[in-house]
């Protein structure tokens, strides 16, 4: 399945904190999006690699994935080498889509910057054809997206784009409550972590209002880019 976006998180759950209303409103467009997790967040304090799973599982459903995948990856120890830049490559030129959707280059859990510098690596290899790959044995095809962005994560980074979520928002908090054992639940028995405060699904919306306003929007998510980005009409800008 070719895909029109493919997005890359470190762990269940990072797509939809930074960009599932971008997700949300590329799929109501008719666009086809599939999300690729990197590890199962075996690491996370609360739940486990298998309740992770399911709650991703849900989570597929409410934002109308097209495809969902997890590469289990070791979560906290992978590095960004060969071995893992292959795994990456596959999946590029498997689903060959036109926009990829990363990682932050930078921020408070060292996987996420780790990941956004392995995809980015990745693309720029996966566009060379002296690089061989193959999915159940089929040689693939050397493909490079025309545009990759990184969503932003936990710190501060000023935006490149901000992408206007607003019919989207409830969606988008649908999907982050998916995950039941990582975030705010008054009736969860296990220890409290930095994410799981009531404080910190807060500060996720109140992100998404700093955005939107931005741009004159209520809710808005905002993306990093490595290159300039033109645009052919100066009349169609928020």
């Amino acid at each position: 399945m070719k895909l029109d976006i493919l997005v890359f998180a470190v762990h269940p759950d990072d797509a939809e904190l930074g960009c599932s209303g971008t997700i949300l409103k590329n799929i109501a467009a008719g666009k086809k999006v599939g999300i690729v997790d990197l590890t199962r967040g075996e690491l996370g304090t609360r739940g486990t690699a298998e309740t992770r799973d399911l709650e991703a599982a849900d989570s597929a459903r409410i934002l109308g994935l097209h495809v969902r995948e997890n590469l289990g990856i070791r979560d906290g120890f992978f590095r960004n080498d060969e071995a893992h830049q292959m795994q990456i490559i596959r999946m590029i030129r498997k689903y060959q889509p036109e926009i990829i959707l990363s990682n932050a280059l930078q921020d408070r859990h060292p996987d996420h910057g780790r990941a956004g510098e392995l995809v980015n690596d990745s693309i720029f290899l996966s566009g060379l054809i002296k690089i061989d790959t193959q999915l159940q044995g089929i040689p693939q095809q050397a493909w490079r997206p025309r545009l990759s962005l990184q969503f932003i994560q936990d710190m501060y980074i000023k935006p490149d784009i901000i992408v206007d979520i607003t019919p989207f928002i409830e969606k988008k908090v649908e999907c982050i409550k998916a995950f039941k054992t990582q975030f705010y639940n008054p009736d969860h028995q296990e220890a409290e972590t930095y994410i799981s405060s009531p404080a910190f699904f807060e500060s996720v919306l109140a992100r998404s209002r700093e955005f939107g306003k931005s741009i004159g929007a209520t809710f808005g998510e905002g993306f990093t880019s490595r290159k300039l980005l033109g645009v052919d009409d100066l009349f169609n800008l928020r």
